[in-house]
């Protein structure tokens, strides 16, 4: 088994969500110090370039993948799908997708908008993961500015949960769960980091992570590629402060992050769905690290060491400081 290429899904029955699995991931380069396979030049790169969409080379998935195994009692399948590379600049020593200036982050949201669409007739893609991870407390393997793309065989279970909320709230009330949620925080006011025409960029009322911000469009819209082109050039714009915010948030230390976009699968109808896009920051303070332990990790439910309130004016204070 150790010398033999694994990649496959494997499915927990207990919490009744895939598991994917590949031995091709230990192989990749560790924040190395000497090269960079993305900056100009490279042999996958090469020049003249504004931002790139590479294949990964440490895939856990791909279009062709090896036969699962077959167990006698668990059940396993193939590990179809794509992983791809976003190269967001060629620049190497930028800190944060905020420090790019607005018309690049935007000319790279259509690169994955159209990704997005190039993938969406492929049998095997029922779901396009977007996701950016910032700082090396979240294992980030290469600095250069970069995100990634997971375009799946399967719904994502913590989107799992959202459509089914949002089907249950919307057979009850008639009406868009995430509407309402867009409604209340605006309503309320004091949880909002930052809004446009067409954006609204918020830390939610039942915050898991210290510093988490969603971003959502105003119109009700469910895949990235049923954007306008100015929903899509105000996102780049709300995306940038956003990250600006949290970025500058403390002096010493840059805020490390995840950020994912969530949208309607690929295959389907999912009207009642909405899109938008979640940001997990993860210091507590400039010393501190929320860490998913023992009860985040083993009973599924965070805690939360402050009042998303009190973090929200923190946030909304850097916004207006460095961001705005």
């Amino acid at each position: 088994m150790a010398d033999k290429q694994v990649m496959e899904l494997r499915w927990d029955p207990i919490l009744r969500e895939w598991v994917l699995v590949s031995n091709i991931r230990r192989f990749r380069p560790w924040q190395p110090t000497n090269y960079c396979p993305f900056c100009p030049g490279g042999p996958e790169t090469g020049y003249g370039w504004r931002a790139l969409i590479l294949e990964n080379k440490y895939p856990m998935l791909m279009e062709n993948p090896p036969e699962p195994s077959n167990h006698w009692f668990y059940l396993t399948a193939k590990s179809v799908g794509k992983c791809y590379v976003v190269v967001e600049t060629p620049e190497h020593n930028i800190d944060d997708l905020s420090d790019l200036p607005t018309d690049q982050i935007e000319y790279v949201l259509r690169m994955i908008i159209n990704k997005a669409r190039e993938e969406s007739g492929k049998d095997y893609a029922y779901y396009f993961l977007w996701f950016r991870n910032k700082g090396r407390e979240i294992g980030v393997s290469l600095t250069h500015p970069h995100s990634q793309i997971y375009v799946l065989p399967f719904i994502p279970s913590r989107v799992e949960r959202e459509i089914e909320s949002a089907r249950e709230y919307f057979a009850k009330n008639g009406k868009c769960l995430f509407c309402d949620v867009i409604n209340a925080e605006v309503r309320d006011g004091v949880r909002i980091i930052y809004e446009n025409e067409h954006w609204v960029s918020f830390m939610p009322f039942y915050s898991h992570w210290p510093f988490e911000v969603h971003i959502y469009p105003r119109r009700h819209v469910q895949l990235i590629m049923e954007l306008t082109d100015e929903e899509v050039r105000s996102l780049a714009l709300a995306l940038k402060v956003s990250l600006c915010g949290l970025t500058h948030l403390f002096r010493s230390k840059s805020m490390p992050y995840i950020l994912v976009l969530h949208q309607a699968p690929l295959k389907g109808s999912y009207p009642f769905y909405h899109l938008h896009i979640e940001i997990y920051g993860i210091l507590r303070e400039e010393d501190k690290m929320k860490y998913a332990a023992g009860m985040e990790v083993g009973g599924g439910n965070f805690t939360y060491d402050a009042v998303p309130e009190e973090n929200a004016q923190r946030l909304r204070d850097s916004v207006l400081r460095n961001c705005v």
